[in-house]
């Protein structure tokens, strides 16, 4: 179950105050080796306008998508002192955003949603690259539990395919297959998930069950893994059976 619209707002102020602190403290050239092909200061750009994106869809009620590209104030400062600035500002403009269209159905990338839709997406978003920005830096990641579990099950929910289009997943798993996902946490409510190829396609249940394959870990470990910034060989995470179940299944849903 997702959880309240202000965790998510609270994740999405506070992980871009933390970027900006990052990005305020390191070269805007870092490299981010969990995003080869970027800097600190792209992965700063692509938070801060994807923060912007949604604002504007929620802002505008938008009935289809927007290009990433032509968001107002989308561009990251060229002076150092307003690039924190800049990212904590999409990030509130963001949250009054949603506030205000509260449930009223809009565009997202899997159909038309309520607005929280946004909400949950992008604080998963600013969670994940704000771990990005801290593995890149040296700093040590510490995920509340609660809101990495509810990120992989938003991120099981929407890594399939866009309507009319194959389910690359589907190759991923042996017919019949089950991939088990466990969260080791203590006190974290929902944190199993059984992934199952089924004669009618892939199907993702929260529960308990024996697995063709299984990844357990704290909640962290495995959304990490999951998104390809950890190795499923990581020592925080176990995996019990057929690696090449969990292998094929990270290569068809690329992040």
């Amino acid at each position: 179950m997702p959880l309240s619209a202000d965790s998510y707002y609270a994740q999405i102020s506070a992980g871009a105050a933390e970027l900006a602190d990052l990005l305020d403290s390191n070269s805007p050239e870092l490299h981010i080796p969990t995003c080869p092909d970027w800097t600190l200061r792209q992965l700063a750009t692509h938070v801060g306008r994807a923060h912007r994106w949604a604002a504007e869809i929620v802002r505008t009620r938008a009935a289809r998508p927007i290009p990433f590209r032509e968001v107002p104030d989308g561009a990251l400062p060229a002076e150092q002192s307003q690039r924190g600035p800049w990212l904590r500002a999409g990030a509130g403009l963001l949250v009054e955003s949603v506030r205000r269209a509260d449930d009223e159905p809009l565009w997202t990338f899997i159909g038309s949603m309520p607005a929280g839709f946004w909400a949950r997406r992008m604080s998963h978003e600013t969670l994940v690259h704000l771990a990005d920005a801290q593995i890149a830096a040296g700093e040590q990641v510490a995920m509340d539990p609660v809101l990495a579990a509810d990120a992989i099950d938003e991120w099981l929910a929407i890594s399939g395919p866009n309507p009319g289009s194959p389910d690359a997943r589907a190759h991923a798993l042996p017919a019949g297959a089950v991939l088990h996902l466990h969260t080791t946490d203590p006190g974290i409510g929902n944190g199993e998930w059984l992934i199952t190829n089924r004669a009618d396609g892939i199907v993702i249940e929260p529960g308990h069950g024996k697995g063709d394959a299984a990844l357990t870990g704290p909640a962290q470990s495995l959304l990490l893994v999951l998104l390809r910034r950890l190795p499923p060989a990581d020592p925080t995470v176990t995996l019990y059976g057929d690696q090449a179940i969990l292998t094929a299944w990270l290569d068809s849903t690329p992040f």
